[in-house]
Order: structure tokens, then sequence, then C-alpha cells
């Protein structure tokens, strides 16, 4: 057997054993995750838990509904915020960008991926906080603020994603539009954007995932209030958020049921990636 024939087959073997680690460490994740969720929605009670509507650990009571609501909430307003911008950018990126202008803005959206959350934070808590106190008043931690925020955070995804898909859309998709009479601008809209549609949605997606795990930056920005939410000015507390400001010193059923609460976050991550496959899956079949 030929030195390059024994070196592919141990890179092979190689290769194997850290696959199997990998799906060994996330197996062993879930299996400590949904042991001890399920072990306090059992004293809690699962619709307690899910739905109730108070969270005071010192009287026994571990309702996380508005919690859940306020990771949705959060959530939906950073695709409010972000999803259009982050589409327009990247359109204009792709199809109507010069060069020399793409070779100065790639990187800086890029860079902006690349950036902590915390930096995000304290930009948030610096900048936007006090905006919303001149215009709203109050604090100016609230959802609204937060979802702001997470528009923010999510763009360098949607541009990256987005921009990569429209580049891919062959370039007879955008000919046959300016054959048949389109301008430039119909043909980029109604031709190439359309074809790209499953890996801006995939876009969308991956956006909603970084919006709905963010931690850091959300509780400098949102209030953390654990009451349920009622307005866009009121300060909410997300999932991960609840789990963050109380794990240090939580025990017992306290912290189990913060266990629970980082399950049923996980559940609406599964769903989350599950949703990506299926739109990947639909645009591989057209």
């Amino acid at each position: 057997m030929s030195s390059s024939a024994v070196k592919e087959r141990i890179m092979r073997v190689v290769f194997l054993i850290v696959a199997c680690v990998s799906i060994l460490a996330v197996a062993l994740i879930c299996l400590f995750l949904f042991r001890s969720g399920f072990s306090a929605m059992g004293q809690i009670g699962v619709l307690d838990f899910l739905f109730g509507e108070s969270w005071r650990p010192g009287s026994d009571e571990y309702g996380i509904f508005p919690m859940i609501l306020g990771s949705i909430y959060v959530t939906a307003g950073a695709i409010v915020f972000g999803v259009p911008l982050g589409l327009m950018t990247a359109i204009f990126m792709a199809r109507f960008c010069p060069d020399k202008l793409h070779r100065k803005l790639k990187p800086a959206i890029d860079l902006l991926a690349g950036i902590p959350s915390i930096v995000y934070g304290f930009f948030g808590l610096m900048s936007i906080v006090p905006l919303m106190q001149d215009i709203f008043g109050g604090s100016g931690k609230s959802m609204l603020t937060a979802s702001i925020l997470l528009g923010i955070m999510i763009l360098p995804t949607i541009v990256s994603v987005s921009e990569s898909n429209i580049r891919a859309v062959p370039e007879s998709y955008y000919e046959g539009a300016l054959a048949l009479g389109a301008t430039h601008e119909r043909a980029v809209f109604c031709a190439v954007v359309p074809a790209a549609k499953s890996g801006i949605l995939a876009a969308i997606v991956l956006g909603i995932g970084r919006a709905i795990g963010e931690t850091m930056a959300v509780i400098m920005v949102a209030g953390n209030q654990t009451a349920m939410p009622s307005s866009i000015l009121n300060g909410v507390r997300t999932m991960t958020a609840n789990i963050v400001l109380e794990m240090g010193y939580a025990t017992g059923l306290h912290r189990e049921a913060l266990f629970a609460t980082g399950m049923v976050l996980f559940v609406f991550i599964l769903i989350i990636n599950l949703a990506l496959s299926c739109v990947r899956r639909k645009g591989k079949k057209k």
C-alpha cells in the first residue's frame, strides 16, 4: 500500500473520530439539559411553568411565559428593523455597488460580524438608550431599544448570506430579463432576487437564530422586567437574560427551573434550525 493511501486512511479515521466526538458532546449537553429541565417541569407542572405569568423564586413561582413572549417580541422587532435594511444592502452590494466601493464595504460588514456582543450592548446603552429617553421619556431601556439593537446585530449575517446567494444566481436570468425589455432595476428585483429566494430566507432564519440567542447586549438595554410585556416601551426580560442574571446564585428548584428555561430555548433554536433545513431543501428541489 502506498504512503498516500495510508495517509488518506489515517486522515479518514481522524475525521471520523472528530465527528463522533462532536456528536457525543452535543448528545451529552442535551442529556444533561433535558434531565434537569424535565425534573423541574415535573415539580412545577408543565403548564404552570410554560404559561405561568409570575416568576418569583422566593415564593416558588416559576412561570416563564413573560420571558417567552419577551424573547419572541424582541426577535420579531429585530426582524422588522434588520431584515429590510439587510436585504436592501445585500441587493445594492450584489448588483448596484461599484467595485471600488464594494472593496471597502465588504470588509466593514464582515468586521461587524466579529464585534463582541458586549460592545454592541455598550453602544446601545450609550447611544440608543439616551435617544429613546429623549424621544419617549422613561428609562429608555425597553423592548423597542432591544429590538433596534438586535436589528443592527443581525445585519452582517443577513447581508453576507443574502449577497452570496444573489451573486450565485446565473447571469442568464438577468440577461434574459434585459432581453425582454426590462430595465436594470426591474431585472434585478423581478428576476434575480426571486431566484435567490431560498438563500435569502435562509439568511433571515440565521438572523433569527442570532437574535433569539443573544444575551449580553439584551441585558444591557432591555430593562429586564419579569412582568408581562404590554408595550414596546416597557422593559422585558428574555429567556437568555433570565438564565444569566440568576444562575450565579440559584440553588435547588430555582436552579433546575433555569435549566428548564434553557431547555425551552434549546427547543426554540431547534425549531429554527429545522426551518432552515426545510428552506434549503425546498431551494434544492426547485
